[in-house]
């Protein structure tokens, strides 16, 4: 296992290109994924997606269930959320790729995403809460997004005595 470079900030161009889908999961695909997880867990991350380690598919790996002992990471290949619920909710966000910045973000509350697992199989997850705000951060990078992008100006949280989460 390897710790790929983060690639930072906010006009850089691999973070601000469209990913391509992923044809076929081979031991390449799944190599790349355990590196991705390692790079995300030594930097104390909870999400990476693929743009931020310099490559343009469409590959994220999150932490579902964060701080509890059902903690597991999850490797999505071609991730779409196929279901947005109409409530939201704001939360405050960082990025592993904008490091020190954090703010707040309106998302979908509950989700449904639909992706291919290491070993090509399709699956679905319905998540909620922040499992679901760390998918739609790490799906907003393989369409070039930034959570910067979408700060909710005038929403105020308090951030004092808050721990701050980098996506």
């Amino acid at each position: 296992m390897s710790k790929l470079k983060i690639e930072t900030g906010t006009e850089n161009k691999v973070l601000r290109d469209l990913s391509q889908p992923v044809k076929k999961v081979d031991k390449n695909i799944i190599k790349f994924v355990t590196d991705m997880e390692d790079t995300m867990m030594k930097s104390n991350g909870v999400g990476i997606a693929a743009p931020q380690v310099g490559m343009n598919i469409r590959i994220i790996v999150v932490t579902l269930n964060v701080d509890t002992k059902q903690a597991v990471n999850v490797g999505m290949i071609n991730p779409e959320i196929i279901y947005r619920s109409e409530l939201m909710e704001i939360g405050e966000e960082g990025c592993l790729s904008l490091p020190e910045i954090f703010d707040n973000v309106r998302r979908h509350k509950e989700i449904t995403v639909k992706f291919i697992d290491l070993k090509g199989r399709e699956q679905f997850l319905k998540l909620a809460d922040f499992n679901a705000r760390v998918v739609q951060h790490e799906i907003d990078h393989l369409d070039g997004v930034l959570f910067t992008d979408k700060i909710e100006k005038g929403a105020f949280l308090p951030l004092a005595n808050q721990k701050h989460q980098q996506i």
